[in-house]
């Protein structure tokens, strides 16, 4: 593997990215510490703010707010990094980030953007993204949750399900209906925060991210004021799919993070591993395994970077979005799953950290619009 090829196409500041986030996880998250987390459900508070103090809360926004300009592709290499080192560790960075804040810098009013994203910028407030409800999930036209006009805000009524790292924000970005009769044109978002009267949540115990954990919200009557709303009333729809797209650029990238960690950890037991006097490593079988892993790693990034490029470039690459996404997620399940072949019944035990990449992983198909609903998508493109 040609570390010069690797970085073809990145600039010295991108690698950059990549080399410090790389030293600074180590120092902040060293493996011992990830198990802990890891076992315990705790959110990693201390990567977080290692992270804010590194400027890495501040990199994709406008420096008008306190922001680092960063591009696409400056976002992508570093969610990569992180997810390089840890998987929780992307997931940690992007419900604040991506999910949430982005979706203020690409649709929100001037006012929300001055108030609130400095304050991202700094590590100062996290944030986390309700879209999701217990009858709706890749329809998100058709959600239930309601929000109607009380005096100078709005009351929401309903409940959300699967929200990463609820439990930990300060705001809640909440996708609603304000026109209940209508789909897309009746969606609007709102800039929520997580205190306030009449929102209550609970964990929810799932196989993997357990330091990101889902959870359940319930609003009852929560009053949000009129200009917290992201947007205008109705024309939400938009500014989701602007945040959307964002989202699933990152999970690509995360893919790709992902991929990396599971070739590194299986070569480095492949190559200790003796069997019939040789490392396991010698084995054409074992060979073709990571082969198969690093095409889809490589496979990925190619469409990754490009789909990046895209997105800088103002473009609107629909089919390229939901390519990568279903690329990156389907290939880092794929990936963990020959992690686990290679190391045998030694991977399938909890000592080793494989396991719990195939846990968190399994959910990427999943989130963030599952993977058949992505194929619709293409096929519908394809005119079929």
């Amino acid at each position: 593997m040609s570390g010069s090829l690797d970085d073809f196409g990145l600039t010295e500041e991108q690698l950059l990215i990549r080399r410090n986030v790389a030293g600074l996880l180590a120092r902040v998250l060293p493996a011992e510490e990830i198990r802990r987390l890891d076992a315990a459900s705790e959110f990693p508070h201390a990567a977080f703010k290692a992270l804010a103090e590194a400027g890495y809360m501040a990199l994709p926004y406008d420096p008008a707010y306190g922001g680092m300009g960063g591009s696409r592709k400056d976002l992508v290499v570093l969610v990569e990094a992180l997810a390089r080192h840890y998987s929780g560790a992307s997931s940690l960075y992007l419900p604040t980030v991506v999910y949430g804040g982005m979706h203020l810098q690409l649709t929100a009013g001037e006012h929300l953007r001055r108030r609130y994203l400095p304050e991202i910028c700094a590590g100062r407030l996290k944030s986390a993204f309700a879209l999701s409800e217990p009858d709706t999930g890749s329809d998100a036209s058709g959600i239930k949750t309601r929000a109607v006009r009380d005096g100078n805000g709005y009351r929401l009524t309903g409940q959300k399900l699967y929200i990463s790292a609820a439990h930990v924000a300060d705001y809640l970005m909440v996708v609603a209906k304000t026109d209940s009769e209508a789909k897309h044109k009746g969606v609007t978002l709102f800039w929520v925060d997580a205190r306030a009267a009449g929102l209550t949540m609970k964990p929810l115990e799932t196989l993997g991210r357990r330091t990101t954990h889902a959870n359940e919200i319930f609003l009852d009557g929560v009053f949000v004021p009129a200009d917290h709303v992201i947007g205008e009333e109705n024309r939400g729809w938009s500014g989701l799919m602007k945040g959307l797209n964002l989202e699933r650029l990152c999970l690509a990238a995360q893919a790709c993070g992902n991929m990396h960690f599971a070739i590194e950890y299986a070569k480095a037991y492949a190559v200790e591993r003796v069997q019939f006097g040789q490392p396991i490593s010698k084995f054409q079988a074992i060979q073709h395994k990571f082969a198969d892993m690093r095409i889809m790693l490589k496979t990925t990034q190619a469409l990754t970077y490009r789909l990046a490029d895209m997105l800088d470039a103002g473009l609107n690459p629909v089919e390229e979005t939901a390519i990568a996404k279903i690329q990156g997620t389907d290939g880092e399940f794929k990936c963990a799953h020959l992690a686990m072949e290679i190391m045998g019944g030694a991977g399938y035990t909890m000592a080793h950290d494989i396991q719990r990449l195939f846990r968190d992983v399994r959910v990427g198909s999943i989130g963030g619009g599952t993977n058949d609903i992505h194929r619709n998508t293409i096929a519908k493109l394809m005119g079929l």
